[in-house]
């Protein structure tokens, strides 16, 4: 019988297979597509997740960001990141690199879906496999979480995402979040000829209709060949507990606010380790605290960053705000991971 079975071979179950290699364990990664998995993502990550990365043994290529710029039109304020750099980089990048560090560290990776979960005191049996335990690493609307009962309702109240990538040459080594009343687009350098914009709002519209809402961005992308729009959302997601016997969520399976904060992939890493620390500890019973400790500073500050930018009155005074108070702005993105 092996130690641990992954449901989902993403950034989070992937990380968590590494980990459990590094801590001694067996571990199984069941993923239905093959990689490397492209998905909606704003690519950005931020300094404590390149750090994650790097102790996991990966460092996948990508574009050196020196900090977070918010843009209203010609208003703009910026805070470079305080001790280490940031990093962008694609999504089937950052994904290759993890699937080739499981791979050599001996972490098998079947192709297969997790359907039915059966648990007895001792194991936990899904997809055909065995183990002592099984991680949920199954994305924002995880099957195993709901059929385990663990969703709260609320979820189809949250926002969506869209994102494509414009070949061009980055003009910015920040992660530029740009404001308007319809929401926020981010645009990321992830390539020497390569920039990723992601557009979130509450309100579901097409791509190039989102962008009307940002004139100055996209002016600046008019005419630069893109890629295909990939969407996510509604990306609030509600969650009962993240223990469920055997079986431990982490990664965006474990809850989700919003991806306003960019920290979505730093997040998958910390809860991807702290879920096998426990597991390794024999403590499963731990990790629901581990998991409100590592992620309530990001939880706070993006519910924070929603209620104002929803109310046109406060959304204004955002960029703003952070301009004429450049020691609490830096504060707020030396608060990210």
């Amino acid at each position: 019988m092996i130690d641990v079975l992954v449901a989902g071979g993403g950034p989070a179950g992937l990380a968590a297979a590494v980990h459990a290699r590094l801590a001694g364990l067996t571990a199984v990664v069941v993923e239905p597509r093959p990689a490397p998995v492209d998905k909606a993502c704003g690519e950005g990550v931020m300094p404590g997740g390149v750090a994650s990365l790097r102790a996991l043994g990966v460092e996948p290529a990508g574009r050196e960001l020196r900090g977070i710029r918010y843009v209203d039109g010609v208003r703009r304020a910026e805070a470079p990141f305080r001790d280490r750099p940031g990093l962008g980089v694609r999504r089937t990048t950052l994904h290759r690199a993890l699937h080739l560090r499981a791979l050599g560290l001996g972490v098998r990776i079947v192709p297969g879906k997790v359907g039915e979960v059966r648990q007895t005191r001792d194991s936990v049996t899904a997809a055909g496999v065995t183990a002592r335990w099984l991680i949920a690493a199954d994305g924002l609307h995880s099957p195993v979480r709901r059929r385990l009962g663990l969703e709260l309702p609320g979820g189809s109240r949250g926002r969506y995402g869209l994102r494509r990538h414009y070949r061009l040459a980055p003009w910015t080594d920040f992660v530029e979040v740009h404001w308007s009343g319809r929401g926020e687009a981010y645009v990321t350098p992830v390539a020497d000829g390569l920039v990723g914009v992601a557009v979130l709002s509450r309100v579901r519209r097409g791509y190039d209709e989102h962008l009307a809402g940002f004139p100055a961005l996209a002016a600046a992308l008019r005419g630069a060949p893109a890629t295909e729009v990939r969407g996510a959302g509604p990306l609030l997601q509600r969650v009962r507990r993240r223990v469920a016997g055997r079986v431990l969520l982490v990664g965006d399976a474990a809850g989700y606010v919003d991806a306003l904060t960019g920290e979505g992939i730093a997040l998958a890493l910390t809860t991807a380790e702290a879920a096998v620390r426990c597991l390794a500890a024999e403590r499963p019973e731990r990790y629901e605290r581990e998991w409100t400790l590592a992620t309530r500073r990001h939880r706070l500050l993006t519910r924070a960053l929603l209620a104002a930018s929803s109310r046109p009155g406060t959304a204004r005074l955002i960029v703003p705000v952070a301009s004429r108070m450049p020691p609490v702005f830096a504060a707020a993105v030396h608060a990210l991971r």
